[in-house]
């Protein structure tokens, strides 16, 4: 039920906000983890209401995702609880598979998120023991609250792009795009490319690039470690797992790192430095994900994708690298990366 919940005067007149008593879970984001989250309440007959900021399930996906993305797990480790994937889908499905298996898993559970909905505040009142979560919705972007017993909060890892403060990157010309924006190489054929980030995303855009008669340049500033996604038809990632199960964390690196230097060779010739720390004590530590290779090595020991060190500067079509090199640049894609915008509301 909604009522009435104050008049506030604005420099343009008075406006409404509402705000409504919600049964069950409030639950911010419907992505995967939100859909999950809302399908196995739902089975358990409670009801939930689920917030998104987008006008669609999965935005990630569906708006800020390159075409030619892939599952970069085998798809077992990437269902939904209850419903496992078509038999008929691929080992690792396609950004469009994906897409329909979230769209198709959110009618069967019958989840109709409030799109448009965006979340601006939310505070626990000891009081009443009730969270107080504050919303704009819609273009004309009306304030609304919603009260609810229990927030759950699905908004992931990747809310926001993040895009670092490069010297002379505003005076650079050309066109710059974060990787959210990046949807295919053939835009950039016959282009001189820089990608500023090494990790997935970099790896993978470097590669489309490559693919598509770019000339792509991937800047790496620190050490990566690369694995490749397969060993010997094996999922690299299922192999790992299978090996936590009997082994301590130290000894499944130190096998993993064996196994990639088998099938890769040594990367660090090419500008790929590995970190000191193993690939999973690094992932669990400090939150640092892996490289899984899909092919980008290869363009890179070819030589249709090139590895340069840090920026120093951006100037008119043109970057300097820290170590005095400088080349000519026509468009720059940064893959730098995302951050949770959690922080920012969740008070």
């Amino acid at each position: 039920m909604e009522n009435l919940f104050r008049l506030v005067d604005q420099d343009q007149g008075f406006f409404q906000r509402k705000w409504t008593l919600v049964n069950g879970p409030l639950i911010v984001g419907a992505g995967p983890s939100g859909l999950a989250t809302a399908a196995c309440l739902r089975e358990q007959g409670v009801p939930s209401v689920v917030l998104e900021r987008a006008e669609c399930i999965a935005s990630l996906w569906q708006k800020r995702a390159y075409d030619r993305l892939k599952l970069h797990l085998p798809k077992q480790f990437c269902q939904l609880p209850k419903v496992p994937f078509p038999e008929d889908f691929p080992e690792y499905p396609t950004k469009k598979q994906f897409i329909e298996y979230l769209e198709s898993y959110a009618k069967r559970f019958d989840i109709n998120p409030k799109f448009n909905e965006c979340v601006q505040s939310a505070r626990y009142d000891e009081t009443s023991g009730f969270w107080r979560v504050k919303t704009v919705r819609g273009s004309n972007k009306a304030e609304f609250e919603y009260i609810c017993r229990w927030l759950v909060v699905a908004t992931g890892e990747n809310a926001e792009s993040v895009v670092p403060d490069i010297d002379g990157l505003a005076d650079f010309g050309g066109e710059v795009i974060h990787a959210s924006e990046y949807k295919s190489g053939e835009k950039f054929k016959g282009q001189n490319v820089l990608v500023v980030g090494c990790g997935n995303s970099g790896m993978e855009v470097s590669l489309d690039l490559a693919n598509h008669n770019a000339s792509p340049s991937m800047v790496v500033r620190s050490s990566v470690h690369v694995l490749p996604r397969e060993v010997l038809g094996k999922s690299t990632f299922e192999l790992a797992v299978l090996m936590m199960k009997w082994l301590p964390l130290w000894l499944v690196d130190m096998i993993l790192l064996i196994l990639a230097w088998l099938l890769l060779g040594n990367i660090e010739k090419y500008g790929l430095k590995r970190p000191l720390m193993g690939p999973l004590e690094l992932k669990n530590s400090k939150g640092k994900t892996p490289v899984l290779d899909i092919g980008a090595l290869e363009k890179i020991k070819s030589g249709d994708i090139q590895v340069v060190p840090g920026i120093k500067r951006f100037s008119r079509g043109r970057v300097e690298l820290v170590n005095g090199e400088k080349l000519d640049v026509d468009s720059v894609v940064l893959a730098t990366g995302y951050r949770s915008n959690v922080p920012a509301w969740l008070q």
